[in-house]
């Protein structure tokens, strides 16, 4: 039976996929024909699709909107003249202003060189046959007999379960972590489009934030007197120093509180879109489970494909041109994930899942200076759960039974449910 507290995170999830839904129109025919027609639009293009800005954006701001591959690629690559500290404002009002990505320059360098070293590959190499071992025995095998299931119930709870383990937290409370992640997740409705539930949403949003943070701080308390000599997030930065001291505990609560929104959250979404696109080409599904050096290739292309984050917002640090158009110095820059990502002038056959595509950057994860902090473990924990369906579901295909699954969203984009069945 599902806990309070499960379904609390199960709500959450939800309700911030709902906030962020914006309208329900064909995203890839529009951005298409934005490419094809006005590349460069002076206007707040995702508001108008009714999606909320986590950047706190002053309404007096004037808004460009970026929809071409290399205008978008301009726009991140270059942290000096697209600047991001304006995030603080919005969604980082929610982290006392202390949030990764809401940081330029020195600041943001010193900040991360702080935090990327749990992140980097030879850590998480590392940590993969715990990530295995949790994925099949805590998750899949009990489902084996089952022979049908929604997978986006795995999809949700398997991150949370690795990456709170990799931050630190006890894992002998799982109903603990899952209000916990309740929490985080409640975070990213704080921001609305309506403003007659902006404030109530922040209220809410900013309730969360303080019990995000006493829990986190109750993790870090309790690693800290058990010596913190493990690998984990909250040991790490405990024997860390930071512009030459160690760190306290509220430092330490506050950074670890800034990851947790996005912690799950990504790797959620990008492995339900990655099984419903596998899952609607049994043919290509059928060659992966038989060649297994193709699953790191089908992340990276659904990562493209079909970008949980679609747009990045930026600020204009000085007077410049994009696109042929000039932005005056304080403009915010809307750069559109989703369309560079299908961008023909960059990719052959853009609007195709194609596994065998050269390598190219793509924008899912972002690029430059504020890339995706976790999406070496985000990558790592989706091969390993790919690899692991593949192994224990035997046939596995869509329930003919249920709708099939789509993929929707304007923000924070992904599938509601991928209902399968397997032998």
């Amino acid at each position: 039976m599902t806990s309070t507290r499960t379904s609390s995170l199960e709500r959450a999830f939800a309700g911030v996929a709902d906030n962020y839904r914006g309208s329900d129109v064909d995203l890839h025919a529009v951005y298409a024909a934005m490419r094809r027609n006005s590349p460069v639009v002076a206007e707040n293009f995702m508001a108008g699709l009714g999606v909320p800005n986590i950047a706190g954006q002053d309404a007096n701001r004037p808004t460009f909107t970026v929809f071409k591959y290399r205008d978008v690629m301009a726009v991140l690559r270059d942290p000096t003249r697209f600047t991001s500290g304006f995030i603080a404002e919005g969604l980082g009002a929610f982290f006392d202003g202390l949030i990764l990505t809401g940081m330029d320059g020195e600041e943001h360098r010193r900040a991360r060189a702080l935090l990327q070293p749990v992140f980097m590959p030879d850590v998480v190499t590392r940590w993969k046959p715990k990530m295995d071992a949790i994925i099949r025995d805590e998750y899949l095998l009990p489902l084996v007999a089952c022979k049908r299931a929604d997978l986006m119930d795995f999809a949700l709870h398997f991150p949370i379960r690795l990456i709170y383990s990799l931050i630190g937290f006890p894992e002998n409370d799982p109903e603990r972590i899952h209000q916990v992640a309740a929490w985080a997740l409640a975070i990213l409705a704080g921001p609305q489009v309506d403003p007659e539930k902006a404030a109530r949403a922040r209220g809410a949003a900013m309730e969360a934030a303080k019990m995000l943070y006493d829990a986190v701080k109750e993790a870090v308390v309790q690693v800290r007197a058990e010596g913190a000599t493990g690998e984990d997030l909250i040991s790490r930065l405990i024997r860390a120093e930071y512009e030459g001291r160690q760190l306290d505990d509220h430092e330490i609560s506050t950074f670890v509180r800034s990851l947790l929104p996005a912690a799950g959250e990504t790797t959620t979404r990008t492995f339900g879109s990655l099984l419903v696109l596998l899952l609607e080409r049994p043919e290509l599904l059928e060659r992966v489970r038989n060649d297994r050096a193709l699953v790191g290739k089908a992340i990276d292309e659904a990562v493209r494909f079909e970008p949980v984050a679609t747009f990045k917002v930026r600020q204009a640090a000085e007077d410049l041109e994009i696109g042929g158009a000039q932005i005056p110095k304080g403009a915010m820059v809307q750069a559109i994930v989703m369309s560079a990502n299908r961008d023909e002038e960059a990719f052959e056959q853009a609007d195709r899942f194609d596994i065998d595509r050269k390598p190219k950057p793509s924008f899912g994860f972002g690029f430059g200076p504020h890339m995706c902090i976790g999406q070496f473990i985000a990558k790592t924990e989706m091969q390993v759960a790919l690899n692991a369906v593949l192994d224990l579901l035997p046939n596995l295909r869509l329930d003919p039974a249920r709708p099939a699954p789509r993929i929707s969203g304007a923000q924070l984009r992904g599938p509601h449910e991928v209902h399968v069945v397997w032998d």
